[in-house]
């Protein structure tokens, strides 16, 4: 029994060698092949570090360009009046129609003048039988006159003929003024424009009673035209009457108009924060239409060069804009202070130069002395 116990005990103590020694091969093999990774993996991040990042390019420029407030807006005809009626009377005829060329001093209109004109006739022998009675107390006070000199009237006498001369003159007066006045409303039966231009809109019909003051049709001046609009208030500082401006409207593509601003209102529109601007339009050809709504480019200044770029160039970082060029293979950053937007492109006011290689394509995956490859 002894000696079967001491073998049993021998034979653990040589598995335990052996579980040892298997144990030691493997953490050297785990070990090797640790090691063995990491020798693998430095040659690869060296290589990915190396890659080269793909992008495009484009060359800065230096363009003249003028400085802009862009804005939109209403074509108003250059002016506008209401015609109406000065005296009341049935409307025995109209003469235009809506779209109808009217010149300065034409006759667009009639009221039944029957009326008026009997008035100014009575009034026209209203002041016959004023001035027959003014012609008979004149006579009739100088004879007074001379009797009173040779104290053969009283003066009680004469100073009636005097009283009744100068009521004489009143009533002449009175009846100048009525014959004036009656012969006025007489003329104004007839309507003339006050103004060339088109008729806008025709308000009453022949056969209407016309009241004093009642709106007949309005006439609007499209020879010229006014061009209104707005303009924020931080650019209302480079306004000036003048100043040229640009517009296009939908009804003739690829077309532009011109004109120049010629009013500017006296206050801010405290909605909207913007200042309403009116620039004069010539339109002889009668092209304009009022009411047309037009996009508006206004010039504030004279043209200068300016260096630009596209807009895909720039990245913001919170209050920081900066944009990547390219020098040699490697990619240089570059903070810029960015001016005024022109159309697809903005202009660089500081930090870049015209012909240096900006970076419009793949600039998010740059940092400073990376290596670019440039496509073409």
């Amino acid at each position: 029994m002894f000696g079967r116990a001491s073998s049993l005990t021998g034979e653990n103590g040589s598995n335990r060698r052996r579980f040892r020694a298997g144990a030691l091969i493997s953490a050297i093999l785990l070990c090797a092949a640790l090691f063995a990774n990491v020798g693998c993996k430095k040659p690869e991040q060296k290589a990915v570090k190396d890659r080269a990042v793909n992008v495009r390019v484009w060359t800065a420029e230096s363009r003249s360009l003028r400085p802009f407030v862009e804005s939109v807006g209403t074509l108003k005809p250059y002016e506008e009046v209401i015609v109406s009626s000065e005296v009341d009377g049935i409307l025995q005829s109209i003469r235009v129609d809506e779209g109808s060329p009217v010149s300065h001093g034409q006759l667009i209109a009639e009221i039944k003048e029957t009326d008026y004109r009997l008035d100014a006739e009575r009034a026209e022998a209203a002041l016959k039988q004023a001035e027959a009675s003014l012609a008979n107390a004149g006579q009739e006070h100088r004879r007074k006159e001379a009797l009173y000199r040779e104290e053969l009237v009283t003066k009680q006498q004469f100073d009636d003929i005097a009283a009744r001369l100068a009521l004489a003159q009143g009533d002449m007066e009175r009846a100048k003024g009525g014959l004036a006045l009656t012969r006025e409303k007489l003329t104004r039966t007839k309507i003339s424009a006050p103004m060339a231009g088109v008729v806008k809109e025709k308000r009453v019909t022949a056969g209407d009673y016309i009241r004093n003051g009642t709106n007949l049709i309005s006439i609007i001046r499209i020879d010229q035209l006014k061009l209104a609009f707005s303009v924020p208030e931080k650019d209302v500082g480079r306004l000036r009457e003048g100043q040229d401006v640009v517009f296009t409207v939908d009804s003739y593509p690829g077309r532009e108009f011109r004109g120049k601003v010629k009013t500017l209102y006296p206050s801010i529109e405290e909605k909207t924060r913007s200042l309403l601007v009116e620039a004069q339009v010539s339109n002889h050809d009668g092209s304009l239409k009022p009411g047309f709504f037009a996009r508006v480019t206004l010039y504030t200044g004279p043209a200068k060069n300016r260096v630009v770029v596209p807009i895909t160039a720039l990245l913001y970082d919170n209050s920081t804009t900066k944009l990547f060029t390219v020098e040699g293979d490697r990619a240089k950053e570059k903070v810029v202070k960015v001016g005024r937007k022109y159309g697809e492109f903005m202009e660089i006011a500081e930090g870049l130069k015209a012909k240096e290689l900006v970076v419009t394509v793949g600039q998010n995956n740059l940092m400073e002395g990376v290596q670019v490859n440039v496509a073409r």
